[in-house]
């Protein structure tokens, strides 16, 4: 069952262009990251898909409700934790709970008994009756996203869920994510994090200039980037006997940098491992004093499907 569908949604906010025609498909039980640079229409999508915002053209569905026709059944499924704070500083972790639970209209035993649970669940139940003003920004941060889960929803959106914390909070959060995909929820995050998107994510959807440029999990994205060479020579004069072995490989020339005495290249996902890769080195006469063989990171296939803002910004 696909959990989450979005199909050329589009969204302007006056003559800016938020969204331009998204597609976008998560089965269910997938923790899927949405990625972009800032202003790519990452928030734009995620309150669309949450109800908050209607679309201008295109349709999108969650847990097979149509989000425009049917918000009502929509909010009856899905939990969402924005990039704001949604609880009360004022109130314990325990009361903001109990007061949400309240609100889905549990009943006071049921919002109770539900707040207990979720609170020592997430690992919160010692400070769950102590103002949340003093709270650490990664337990606040935490007890935002178990407010969203007061009902157990199907599918989940998190908002920068990480934004600004600390590694040690960061980890508790990724902690929490993991044990909801576990249990079968659907979970829809953006992030500005790639590390966080590489850890956590069965798949990704990259957007750009509010359109999704890839989708795929982590390993499928970096695979289309193929695998990267380094080299560096013991003599620059063996750069270019170096340059014709990788030709040799890939279609595309390899970069040389001589000062360096560097050769990079790009090489198709499995087409050499990194003992075939010296053996024709050594059989060309070329002396290397360090050969690598490595996988693209997510951070470089972002680079290389996605403008820079600065660059929009200045041609406008």
């Amino acid at each position: 069952m696909i959990a989450i569908e979005a199909t050329g949604l589009g969204k302007s906010f006056g003559k800016v262009t938020a969204l331009a025609g998204l597609d976008l498909n998560v089965p269910q039980g997938r923790v899927c990251a949405l990625l972009g640079p800032n202003g790519a229409g990452k928030t734009t999508a995620v309150r669309i898909l949450a109800t908050l915002t209607r679309p201008d053209a295109g349709t999108a569905r969650v847990a097979g409700h149509d989000v425009a026709r049917q918000p009502r059944r929509v909010r009856e499924v899905i939990g969402l934790a924005g990039q704001h704070a949604a609880v009360d500083d004022d109130l314990t972790g325990r009361e903001n709970l109990f007061i949400l639970g309240l609100m889905h209209h549990l009943g006071r035993p049921s919002a109770g008994a539900r707040a207990s649970a979720l609170l020592e669940q997430f690992g919160l139940a010692e400070a769950a009756d102590r103002l949340v003003k003093t709270w650490s920004g990664g337990m606040r941060r935490r007890l935002d996203v178990v407010a969203s889960l007061i009902v157990a929803p199907q599918v989940l959106f998190l908002d920068e869920p990480t934004t600004g914390l600390d590694p040690h909070s960061r980890a508790e959060i990724w902690a929490a994510i993991r044990a909801l995909a576990a249990d079968g929820t659907t979970i829809l995050l953006t992030t500005q994090y790639l590390d966080e998107a590489d850890h956590l994510s069965d798949q990704i959807a990259i957007v750009d200039e509010g359109r999704a440029v890839a989708q795929g999990s982590p390993d499928e994205l970096k695979d289309t980037l193929g695998s990267r060479v380094d080299i560096v020579v013991a003599d620059a004069a063996d750069l270019p006997a170096a340059a014709a072995v990788v030709h040799r490989i890939t279609s595309h020339p390899p970069r040389t940098e001589a000062g360096e005495r560097r050769l990079i290249a790009s090489v198709a996902a499995g087409a050499l491992t990194l003992p075939e890769l010296v053996r024709r080195l050594d059989a060309a006469g070329v002396a290397a004093e360090d050969v690598s063989l490595r996988r693209p990171t997510l951070d470089e296939v972002f680079l290389d499907r996605t403008s820079d803002p600065r660059d929009t910004q200045a041609a406008a």
